[in-house]
């Protein structure tokens, strides 16, 4: 091999690199370490982004539709104001979501978690006497069904008791809780700001990071990583914007249904199913158990009912709605958005499954385009997945 300055460098960098990969192997203890202490540095503003990233669906919608397009905007006050007031707007939105989710579903929950031990401690006594009539030629079973009684006021002490018992270690915690309480607090808050400024100067921050990637990387390779964060970028709010629609559309059915049959508690379950179903697929089923919870305490029949009403409904959002309004929007067939929402929970959980669908799809978008250009390069052009690149491959 020629010895050349740039053979050499190349050298000393292999050399560099693989002494600290010897080096962060043995010590992979203070590696993982400091991975730590910066993540935790740097989390409130990756946080931040993230923020941001979800935010900028409904602010760029408020932009477009109330001050029209960047470009075509005439009036002074529209382009200073256009930006701040979109911002503020979702941001009262978001708020105003979160706020009729806590204050109606929360007290609603609250009051029927009473009435519902209310009843069970008056049924209790009528269950015993049912009891008693059907096993009343059992001398043993009605013995044994008299002397049940349930003594609330022991278990409430009992779990006074208990309460007390642990009294010493909640108070030796309080001081470690309320630090969480404050770090989260401040990191919370911190990422709101950066989110804020990252919306207001997003185009700015686009133009740093184009220059900045194609300063360090070669023209092409530049290009290559552009297309990608801009695939990914589209992919992702195509998707929040599907998962909003569906939850929506979810919601409303509930709510017509539900009206229509005369269920309790209609507007409250539409609301909660339509929130839960945030979460890909399964998230239903939680408002479903909330739902028929509610309606439990009023009419058991009707909560029982309303499980048949729910598996039906459940059926026509899960073969029909969602496939095509969040499938086809992050453009991912319907097979691989479930392979995708399964895996993502595996793995990560709430947060993997709503993370994983978009990045399936960037990784699906970019497969296909190589599977493409190498069926083009070996002159594969009458095939019939070349000829529809719309199929699955």
């Amino acid at each position: 091999m020629n010895l050349d300055r740039e053979n050499m460098k190349k050298l000393m960098l292999l050399i560099t690199f693989t002494v600290f990969l010897l080096v962060g192997v043995q010590r992979l203890d203070v590696v993982l370490g400091t991975l730590d202490v910066v993540w935790a540095i740097f989390f409130p503003f990756v946080l931040g982004s993230a923020i941001a990233f979800f935010l900028n669906v409904p602010m760029s919608f408020l932009e477009r539709t109330l001050f029209g397009e960047k470009e075509t905007r005439e009036k002074k006050w529209q382009k200073k104001l256009a930006r701040p007031l979109s911002l503020l707007l979702t941001v009262v939105l978001v708020i105003a979501v979160i706020v009729l989710v806590i204050f109606v579903v929360v007290p609603e929950l609250s009051t029927t978690v009473t009435s519902l031990a209310a009843q069970v401690e008056a049924a209790i006594p009528k269950a015993q006497s049912w009891l008693n009539g059907v096993f009343r030629d059992n001398e043993q079973v009605s013995a044994w069904f008299d002397s049940m009684e349930v003594n609330w006021e022991a278990m409430v002490q009992r779990a006074l008791n208990v309460l007390q018992s642990g009294a010493e270690s909640i108070l030796a915690s309080t001081v470690l809780v309320a630090r969480g309480i404050i770090n989260a607090v401040y990191t919370f808050v911190i990422a709101v700001v950066f989110s804020c400024y990252v919306l207001i100067q997003k185009e700015k921050l686009r133009i740093q990071a184009r220059k900045l990637l194609k300063a360090i990387f070669p023209k092409k390779h530049a290009e290559r990583i552009l297309y990608i964060f801009s695939l990914s970028y589209r992919t992702f709010t195509n998707f929040v914007t599907g998962q909003c629609l569906e939850a929506v559309i979810l919601g409303t059915m509930f709510f017509v249904v539900m009206s229509i049959l005369r269920f309790p508690y209609a507007l409250l379950v539409g609301i909660l199913v339509a929130f839960t179903a945030l979460i890909p697929i399964f998230g239903a089923f939680i408002g479903c158990a909330v739902g028929a919870f509610l309606i439990l305490v009023v009419n058991p029949m009707k909560a029982l009912a309303f499980i048949v009403l729910f598996l039906v409904l459940q059926q026509v959002e899960g073969n029909l709605i969602y496939p095509h309004v969040v499938g086809s929007s992050v453009g991912l067939p319907s097979i691989w958005v479930l392979v995708a929402v399964t895996v993502g929970g595996n793995l990560m959980g709430l947060v993997g499954m709503l993370i994983f669908i978009p990045i399936v799809s960037v990784l699906y978008t970019l497969l296909r385009e190589w599977v493409y250009r190498r069926l083009k390069e070996k002159n594969i052009e009458k095939d019939g997945e070349q000829e529809n690149p719309q199929n699955t491959i």
